[in-house]
Order: C-alpha cells, then sequence, then structure tokens
C-alpha cells in the first residue's frame, strides 16, 4: 500500500485496498463459519465425526452451512463503528472506542430484540439487516459487556478476568486503518477489547492481531508483521504472554510439517494468547487458504476463534480471491459484508468527498448517522 493519510490513492491502490478489506471481513466470517461446528469438540470427536483428517468443508451448523456466528456479526458492527467514527470526526466529537461501543450496543440489541426498530432513526442500515437478529452462541463475557450503557476502559474494564479470544476476534478492522500509525491502531483495538474482555492478555491479544493486520494489508510479509507487533507490545505491562505465544508460532513454523497435535500444542487453553498463536502460525505456514484454515480449526480449542483469525490474516495478506469461491458462495450474510466492506474501502479513501467542509452526501449520511 503506498497510501497514506492525506495522501491521494491512485486507482490501483485503491482496487488493492478494497480488494484487502473485501478479503479480510470474508475472511473473517468464513474461518468463523468453518470452525464453529467444531467448537466445544475434542479432537478425536472431530476425527470421529469428519475422518482422521477432520473437518475439509463447510458442515452445517445453526440450521445450514455456512453459518457465521457472533463473531462475524461483532465484526460487522466493528466496521460499522469506524465508518460511524470517521463521520462523525467532521463534528469535532471524535472519540472512536465511543463510536465503537455504540456500535456494539446495536449489536447487543440484535440479541435481544425480534428484528430492526425503525423508530431508532439513528441506527444505520447495518442494524437493520433482518438476518443479523438471530443469536449465535454469543459469548458470555460479549453479553455482560454490552448489557448496559457503561463502556469499559482500561481503567475500569468489563470483565477484568476474562482471557477469551472473541476480543480479538472482532478486531480486524483495526488494522484495516492502513492510514493510520501501528501505534494508534494497537491501542484502539486494545481500548475496544477492555469493552467486554478487560484481562491484558485479551485486551494486549487484540492490539497484536490488528497490528499484523495492518502490516498485512499495508504489504508487508507475515514474519515482518509479526516481528512489528513484538516490537510494538515490549513495553506494554502485562505483554509477556502474547510476546511468548507469538514466538511460539514463529518457532514451530521451524519444527517441521504442520500437525494438529502442533496446533494443539499451540493453542493451550484456548486463551486469546494461545488462539492468536494458532492463526499466525496457520497464515505462516498456508499453502493456500482452504489449507490454512482446515488447518486452523481442526483442534479441541476455539475453533471458530481461530478460524476468524486465521482467515482475517490470510484475507489481508491476499486479497479476496485467496478465500475458496464454493465456501464464499454458501457464506451466509455474504451480500452485506460486501457493500459493508465496499463502504468501508470508499470511507478510508474518499472520505473527504463524502463528508467535509467541500460538501456533504445526504445518502451517506443516512447510511452513517452523524449522532
Amino acid at each position: 500500500m503506498g497510501a497514506t493519510a492525506g495522501a491521494p490513492w491512485g486507482r490501483t491502490e485503491q482496487q488493492d485496498f478494497r480488494s484487502r478489506v473485501r478479503g479480510t471481513l470474508l475472511g473473517v466470517a468464513v474461518g468463523d463459519a468453518l470452525g464453529a461446528p467444531l467448537d466445544g469438540l475434542s479432537l478425536e470427536e472431530i476425527r470421529t465425526a469428519y475422518g482422521h483428517e477432520g473437518l475439509s468443508g463447510l458442515a452445517v451448523e445453526h440450521g445450514r452451512r455456512g453459518a457465521i456466528t457472533h463473531l462475524t456479526q461483532l465484526s460487522l458492527f466493528t466496521v460499522d463503528g469506524l465508518i460511524r467514527a470517521q463521520v462523525r470526526r467532521d463534528t469535532g466529537a471524535w472519540h472512536p472506542p465511543t463510536d465503537l461501543h455504540r456500535a456494539y450496543l446495536r449489536w447487543a440489541a440484535t440479541q435481544r430484540d425480534w428484528g430492526p426498530d425503525e423508530r431508532r432513526e439513528d441506527d444505520g442500515w447495518l442494524a437493520r439487516e433482518e438476518w443479523l437478529y438471530d443469536r449465535r452462541s454469543p459469548a458470555r463475557a460479549c453479553l455482560t459487556g454490552f448489557g448496559d450503557e457503561t463502556m469499559g476502559t482500561l481503567d475500569a474494564p468489563k470483565n477484568p478476568g476474562e482471557q477469551g479470544p472473541e476480543a480479538a476476534a472482532r478486531s480486524a478492522a483495526f488494522g484495516l486503518l492502513v492510514g493510520w500509525d501501528p501505534q494508534l491502531v494497537l491501542q484502539l483495538a486494545v481500548e475496544c477489547a477492555a469493552q467486554t474482555h478487560g484481562h491484558p492478555t485479551a485486551c494486549l491479544a487484540a492490539g497484536a492481531y490488528a497490528v499484523i493486520v495492518h502490516a498485512l494489508a499495508r504489504g508487508e510479509s507475515p514474519d515482518a508483521a509479526v516481528q512489528r507487533a513484538l516490537a510494538l507490545l515490549a513495553p506494554r505491562p502485562g505483554q509477556q504472554p502474547v510476546a511468548d505465544a507469538l514466538q511460539h508460532a514463529l518457532g514451530a513454523v521451524r519444527q517441521g510439517m504442520p500437525t494438529p497435535a502442533r496446533i494443539e500444542e499451540l493453542v493451550g487453553g484456548g486463551g486469546a494468547d494461545g488462539t492468536l498463536a494458532v492463526a499466525v502460525y496457520c497464515a505462516l505456514v498456508a499453502e493456500d487458504a482452504r489449507h490454512g484454515l482446515c488447518l486452523a480449526v481442526n483442534h479441541g480449542g476455539p475453533s471458530g476463534a481461530a478460524g476468524a483469525l486465521t482467515g482475517g490474516l490470510l484475507g489481508a495478506l491476499y486479497g479476496e480471491t485467496a478465500l475458496p469461491p464454493a465456501w464464499l458462495a454458501e457464506l451466509e450474510g455474504r451480500p452485506t459484508m460486501l457493500v459493508l466492506a465496499d463502504d468501508f474501502a470508499m470511507e478510508m479513501t474518499q472520505g473527504a468527498a463524502l463528508h467535509g467542509p467541500t460538501g456533504s452526501s445526504q445518502g451517506w449520511l443516512v447510511r452513517y448517522p452523524r449522532a
């Protein structure tokens, strides 16, 4: 990526960026859909159900093949919140963690309401997508974190003992802020993770993941992306478990052919650090996206989160065309994801023309209200 904040975007750069944005969002979703049927199963149970090689394609979950879970739902609302934050920047009232929190509260409404409430004029278009009004195994920490209007912060985090990978799994979009300094990307992801997963391991895993996606989306190699994350983690209190997990993933690459046993070793107890390690390892050793995603989900840990994290990395690295077309064809909500991805890419590359001192697109402000 050659364009940076304030610099003009060429046509080729815009097309490349859009492909990586699409790839990241679709990758998160298809990895989530692939891994979700395996959540809660041991490796032995997976092999009993799907054969010695494990699951090799989309399986039925939530009544259909290609069904997404709350991990993808929240990832979509992350994108929505980031666009809304950019739009609100014009007003001078700019605090992205607050805009993200409001977006996550809109997700929380989808988990308790029967459908969209037309009286909430400021919800924007995503919250009016009826297919999102379906509970898809939401993590308790997400429900409690967004169960009231109080926003968790680093000084007063929600669920301070929660170390699960769910906050990291919704954080890919922070890495798509390619014009931002990576330190700011890390900080925003960490602050937003604290809204549900207050333990430093969970927060810093989310931040590290966002930094890795950020580097990949800017055209850096996976190894360089991990090294950048390690450098930014180094001065942070509580970073050691996440740094150790990333180093473990890098070391595992040099230990021969990937195996389910190696994945099980990396995932450990299924916390955010181990799940991030699995995703990084699978992105580094993947022969292609299908191979990397299947490797990421066939283990006894949080398969859906590992698949989502891996899919986000592969999508940011290679773009949408690298993802298996047959899986994308069956992916629930794909049309919504493509519209949202393209809106995000347009906002990041042409936002000044959509809303700014020289004029505003009324249609854009209806889709992404400033209020």
